[in-house]
C-alpha cells in the first residue's frame, strides 16, 4: 500500500469493480458443473474473450475468509494487518457512529429448540419488518451500568452496541456457526478485566434476550458474533487518489465501503436498479464498487438453482455495463460460497480483468475451469487494486 501511494497518479480512465458475492462454487455430483458453469453467460463469456482471467485467493491458501477481510483485500488493504470485525461493519452499514467507548456485535436472530439447540442460525431469514419489531423488544432490556443500543439491519441481521468506559472487544462469539449445537457462552480472550467485563455484559444480555423472545418463534434466540471496537483505516482517496463510490443493497457492504471513505450511492433493491444507479452516476466518480448479494445468500442456503438464477441476472446487466464503456473493469467475488457446502469456503475465486491495455489470454468463457488456465494465474486478492490502477494508467514507473 505504501508502494502504491508513492506511485499513484491521476487519470481520466474509470474503474469498475463488480463483486458477485460468493461467486465461486463446486460441482454437484449429479451435474458436474459449478453454479457459474451452469448459468447462461452470453455477455460474461463475450467479455471473457477480450479479457485476461485468473483466480484470486482472498487471504491465503486453504483459509476460509469472512466477508469483511475478503472485501478489504479486494480494496488493497492487507486483511491480516487491517482487521474489522462484523459488529463494526454492521454499525457502519446503518450509519451508526461508534464512539470511543463502544463495542459493537452483529446479531443473528435464530431458532432454538426446547433444549437450547440451534436449529436455524437465520430464523428462516425473517423479514426486515419482523426484525424491526424484535429489535424494539430487545431495546427494552436494561443492563445496569451500561448503555445498550439495538438496531435492525436487514432480514435476520441486527447490531447491538454496548457503551461503557473500560470495555474490550477481545471476547469470543456466542454463534456456534452451525446447527445442531447450543449457542456458546461469550468468553474473554485475554486476561484483562476489560475483556471479562465485556463477556459478562454480553452473557447477561443474551440471557435476558432469550426470556424476551421466548414466544417469538422462529426468531426465539439471538447469536452474537464479531465484537468490535471502533476501527480506523487509511482513506481510500488518500492512498489511490480516486473519487470512489459504492453501490450495494446490503448494509454491511455499505458499511465497509463507508469505513474506507467511499461515497454510498442511493440505489434500489434489485440488481437491475444497482446497474441503473451506475449509469446515473457514471460521470461523477473515478471508481465504482458494485456489490451483488444474492449469490452468497443462495449458496449459504444450499440453493444451487437460485444461485444460478442470480448469476444469469447479472449476465443480463453486463450489456448495460458495457454500454458505459468503462476502460478498466474487474468482475470477481469476495470469496467462494458453494451450494454444496452451504457456507463460505477456501476455494480460489474466478477473476476477470478487461482493459484496452490488458493482454487477452485464450479463455473462451468466464468459469472456474477457464480461470484455472487464465493468463493471470492464481494470485492474492490484495493485488487486485494494483492491477486496476496499472490498467487505468494510474501508476508511475518505479525507480530510475
Amino acid at each position: 500500500m505504501d508502494l502504491l501511494k508513492g506511485l499513484v497518479q491521476t487519470s481520466d480512465i474509470k474503474i469498475v469493480l463488480l463483486v458477485i458475492d460468493g461467486l465461486g462454487g463446486l460441482p454437484l455430483k449429479s451435474r458436474g458443473e459449478t453454479e457459474l458453469e451452469s448459468a447462461r453467460r452470453k455477455n460474461l463469456d463475450s467479455l471473457a474473450k477480450r479479457s485476461i482471467l485468473g483466480l484470486i485467493n482472498p487471504i491465503d491458501y486453504g483459509i476460509t475468509p469472512g466477508s469483511g477481510p475478503a472485501h478489504l483485500a479486494l480494496f488493497g488493504y492487507d486483511p491480516i494487518e487491517y482487521t474489522i470485525s462484523r459488529g463494526a461493519l454492521e454499525a457502519a452499514g446503518i450509519d451508526f457512529a461508534l464512539q470511543r467507548n463502544d463495542v459493537a456485535a452483529r446479531i443473528n436472530f435464530a431458532t432454538i429448540d426446547k433444549d437450547g439447540v440451534v436449529t436455524d442460525r437465520r430464523a428462516g431469514r425473517i423479514t426486515t419488518e419482523k426484525n424491526i419489531e424484535l429489535c424494539k423488544k430487545l431495546s427494552s432490556i436494561k443492563i445496569e451500568g451500561v448503555e445498550v443500543f439495538v438496531r435492525p439491519v436487514k432480514e435476520h441481521r441486527a447490531v447491538i452496541v454496548f457503551r461503557k468506559e473500560g470495555l474490550s472487544d477481545r471476547v469470543s462469539d456466542s454463534d456456534p456457526q452451525d446447527v445442531g449445537k447450543p449457542s456458546l457462552e461469550v468468553k474473554a480472550l485475554e486476561s484483562k478485566p476489560e475483556a471479562s467485563r465485556m463477556a459478562s455484559l454480553a452473557n447477561d444480555f443474551i440471557k435476558e434476550a432469550l426470556r424476551t423472545l421466548q414466544d417469538s418463534h422462529p426468531a426465539n434466540a439471538i447469536l452474537l458474533r464479531g465484537f468490535a471496537a471502533p476501527p480506523s483505516l487509511p482513506a481510500f482517496k488518500d492512498i489511490y487518489k480516486l473519487k470512489s463510490a459504492a453501490i450495494a443493497t446490503y448494509p454491511m457492504y455499505k458499511g465497509l465501503a463507508r469505513l474506507c471513505g467511499m461515497d454510498i450511492l442511493k440505489t434500489g433493491t434489485t440488481i437491475a436498479e444497482e446497474f441503473k444507479t451506475l449509469k446515473k452516476e457514471f460521470k461523477n466518480y473515478d471508481y465504482f464498487y458494485i456489490h451483488i448479494k444474492g449469490t452468497d445468500s443462495a449458496g449459504e442456503d444450499g440453493d444451487f438453482k437460485r444461485k444460478v438464477k442470480v448469476i444469469k441476472e447479472v449476465d443480463k446487466q453486463i450489456s448495460r455495463l458495457a454500454r458505459l464503456k468503462p476502460m478498466t473493469l474487474a468482475i470477481t467475488g469476495d470469496h467462494s460460497t458453494p451450494s454444496l457446502l452451504k457456507a463460505h469456503s477456501w476455494h480460489p475465486v474466478p477473476f476477470l480483468l478487461y482493459s484496452p491495455y490488458c493482454r487477452p489470454d485464450k479463455s473462451c468463457s468466464f468459469t472456474e475451469s477457464e480461470c484455472v488456465g487464465g493468463g493471470l494465474g492464481q494470485f492474492p486478492s490484495v493485488k487486485v487494486m494494483s492491477l486496476l490502477l496499472a490498467h487505468s494508467l494510474r501508476l508511475k514507473k518505479f525507480g530510475a
